[in-house]
């Protein structure tokens, strides 16, 4: 089968271009049919020579992720399950902000890490997604969008744990921020996330420049632990000196998210150790109390408790936004997403 044009990088193709002879510059061209235009046909591509096209066709294919399924939630917020070639799927979640939108994306078929609060992990890990996996999942969402210019955001909290799969990821991130080719996100609008990978966490700094976002949901080992199994390899000393070294660009904070379970880790004690441990950092802390899904022993905690807890940490004069679920009636809140294998379109 050929390969993915999805899968290389504008550097990469330049490469293959010129071993046949042709300007590096190309790359580019025949990338902004891919990425500004949204083309997939190369016979489509019409600025570039018969020659070209064909000589493109018999090496490549570009097959984004098709969409199996999409589901609409009340408040505008739209769930997608992406089939992939493999029979795999995954879900991605559009979020409807003031202005704008935002896309969650996956960066696995299943999650390896575990979290007991989350249906993702309740599957294990499949497999890691190609780089053309991951950018594919931007490029179908935005082909289904009415107005897809007001996708500005991209957040890399769907399934899957993004720095476990970093070289793919870094590929995705190079070729989502490329203005060049028609993609053109800016750094500041891309976050990831991470459940603390440490050392992976200081790689990704220095390679990237889009937005760091730390899963901690809990100040103490003991408790983080029982929550997330990969405190007992990665602990919070462990995982807090990561951060401190993290190459932050200027006027940048790292994020913290906070999922708060009720009394496990949402009292004002909790808030204040949290404090503590947060001190020496440039950082903001995001409280997301907990969607319930199918299974789950947890609960959400009281509105007191999530207000409670959220003026502890205002008063010790740390950013915390309390963010509000979307979609949950759809199952496509933080926490709450899982693909399932899903019958091929006609």
């Amino acid at each position: 089968m050929p390969c993915d044009l999805l899968d290389l990088s504008r550097e990469e193709l330049a490469v293959w271009l010129a071993a046949r002879g042709l300007p590096a510059w190309r790359a580019a061209q025949v990338l902004r049919w891919v990425y500004a235009r949204g083309v997939t046909d190369f016979e489509a591509m019409t600025d570039l020579s018969r020659e070209l096209r064909v000589l493109l066709a018999e090496h490549f294919r570009i097959a984004p992720p098709m969409i199996r399924e999409r589901l609409v939630a009340m408040d505008g917020t739209e769930k997608f399950l992406f089939g992939l070639e493999d029979g795999e799927t995954i879900e991605g979640v559009l979020l409807p902000e003031r202005g704008h939108f935002t896309l969650c994306v996956s960066s696995q078929a299943g999650c390896a890490q575990g979290c007991r609060f989350c249906l993702t992990g309740r599957g294990g890990l499949r497999r890691n997604l190609r780089p053309a996996e991951i950018v594919g999942q931007v490029l179908a969402v935005r082909r289904a969008m009415a107005e897809p210019e007001r996708l500005t955001n991209l957040v890399f909290m769907g399934m899957g744990e993004p720095l476990a799969n970093l070289e793919p990821l870094l590929q995705a991130l190079s070729l989502l921020t490329d203005a060049e080719i028609g993609m053109g996100f800016a750094a500041r609008r891309i976050t990831v996330s991470t459940a603390g990978l440490v050392p992976q966490m200081i790689a990704f700094g220095r390679a990237s420049r889009v937005s760091l976002a730390v899963s901690l949901n809990a100040a103490d080992d003991a408790t983080r632990s029982r929550l997330m199994p990969i405190n007992r390899l990665w602990p919070l000393g462990e995982l807090l000196a990561a951060c401190r070294r993290y190459p932050l660009p200027p006027g940048r904070r790292l994020t913290f998210e906070y999922i708060l379970l009720r009394d496990v880790n949402d009292s004002p004690a909790d808030a204040r150790r949290l404090c503590r441990l947060l001190a020496p950092l440039r950082c903001k802390v995001n409280l997301i109390p907990f969607n319930p899904h199918p299974g789950c022993a947890f609960a959400r905690p009281a509105e007191e408790k999530i207000l409670a807890f959220q003026k502890v940490l205002l008063e010790a004069r740390y950013t915390a936004i309390i963010r509000r679920s979307k979609g949950e009636d759809i199952l496509a809140a933080c926490g709450q997403l899982r693909g399932r294998r899903a019958p091929a379109a006609n």
